[in-house]
């Protein structure tokens, strides 16, 4: 396994700068999300050249924006807005073999589903995700890109909660360039036990996020990391681990010690 860092929790005015603190804070690569507004033929350039000049990889790849999470919308001027920053943000995933994700539904949700969790899809939207997230394959095939399914705790989507209910997903696609991204903090809400969840999902798994039950760095929190890790190398996960999460403090001092903290776990 390798580690991994989300931009938003980095200081810098650039993703150079970042990837550059990084480095010395004992970290591999770099989670780019890139607000959408920004994005530009000359930020491309330099996230495509961002390995070779600083030794950090960006491990994946995600454009942001108010329309993000909208790909399954009913309204069609909002879907097509959704879907095409979706197509952009896997091109370049493409170009540069990095990861990035897709859900049903991504947002606050209202009423929230307290006491009505765990809802499935009915088969006709299922069909549809599975021939959206197909289209979204056909960009990335044939190169190391990938995109991905997260599982998002009830709060923030109404469906597709659970690792079990995405995975069938994946394996309906039947895709090479398809798979899971596990969110511990998703998780932790959703799974009723983590670790068991993990080997479920086994040689599914391509990118993990890590954030404690509080979405705090991880160890701030009440999560088992040990067996965590433990199901990781159970399932002989050996991609990257991607903090997404706060840094709680100071960055600068944070950051190289959640490092330190997790490369242990990582043996």
């Amino acid at each position: 396994m390798e580690l991994c860092c989300s931009s938003p929790m980095v200081p810098g005015a650039t993703i150079t700068e970042k990837a550059r603190h990084l480095r010395a804070w004992g970290y591999d690569a770099i989670a780019v999300f890139q607000p959408f507004a920004d994005w530009n033929e000359e930020t491309k350039a330099e996230l495509v050249s961002l390995e070779e000049r600083t030794g950090i990889r960006p491990a994946e790849f995600v454009l942001i924006d108010d329309v993000y999470g909208n790909a399954m919308s009913s309204d069609p001027e909002l879907r097509e807005r959704c879907r095409a920053m979706y197509r952009q943000a896997a091109e370049v995933c493409a170009q540069i073999g990095a990861v990035t994700e897709i859900e049903f539904q991504y947002g606050p949700q209202n009423p929230m589903p307290l006491f009505d969790p765990y809802q499935q899809l009915s088969t006709e939207q299922e069909g549809a995700f599975v021939a959206f997230y197909r289209e979204m394959l056909d960009i990335v095939a044939g190169t190391q890109g990938r995109v991905l399914l997260e599982p998002l705790n009830r709060y923030e989507s109404r469906y597709l909660n659970l690792i079990s209910d995405n995975a069938r997903i994946v394996d309906a696609v039947a895709h090479p360039n398809a798979g899971l991204l596990p969110d511990t903090f998703h998780m932790s809400i959703e799974e009723e036990r983590m670790g068991d969840a993990l080997r479920h999902a086994g040689d599914r798994i391509v990118h993990v996020h890590l954030g404690d039950s509080n979405r705090l760095l991880p160890g701030q929190g009440i999560l088992d990391w040990s067996e965590i890790f433990a199901a990781l190398q159970e399932v002989g996960y050996k991609g990257y681990v991607n903090l997404e999460c706060s840094t709680s403090g100071d960055p600068a001092n944070t950051l190289p010690a959640t490092a330190r903290f997790l490369h242990q776990l990582m043996g």
